[in-house]
């Protein structure tokens, strides 16, 4: 499943506020029911183009990726959430609508994961995938 979300109007300080991007992506998938696999990557961007700067983020799920890329100069916010793992699509469109206070959304929802037969074996590789990063990351801190 794929959400994609274009956001505009809202709250431009909260578009250009790093660490805002940075708290959500680091603990937004765990309120999926999903598992973050990397620390949020977070940039400022500031070119030859002052409607094109703004901040982008990135961060790994076991599932897949959310990622976030706000233009401050244009009050436009947009948000994939993408997903092997089902997912509550209207209550994280409205949690990003509250992120950056955004006035107006324009939302695609995707399936995706047609290689598998049905959702029960994409959950069950899904699970599988997370018992196994699980695993890995308990040994290598000792556990």
């Amino acid at each position: 499943m794929h959400l994609i979300i274009d956001g505009f109007g809202g709250s431009v300080e909260k578009m250009w506020d790093r660490e805002i991007v940075r708290d959500f992506l680091f603990e937004y998938p765990n309120s999926l029911g999903m598992t973050r696999i990397t620390e949020p990557n977070v940039l400022e961007y500031n070119g030859p183009h002052e409607e094109d700067a703004g901040v982008s983020g990135f961060v790994i799920i076991a599932e897949s990726h959310i990622s976030i890329h706000t233009f401050p100069g244009r009050q436009y916010v947009n948000i994939d959430i993408f997903s092997c793992k089902s997912f509550d699509d209207q209550a994280a469109l409205e949690d990003a609508r509250r992120l950056f206070d955004l006035t107006e959304v324009k939302t695609w929802v995707l399936d995706r994961g047609l290689e598998w037969l049905d959702s029960r074996q994409g959950l069950m590789e899904t699970q599988n995938q997370r018992s196994l990063l699980e695993a890995g990351h308990s040994a290598s801190r000792g556990g």
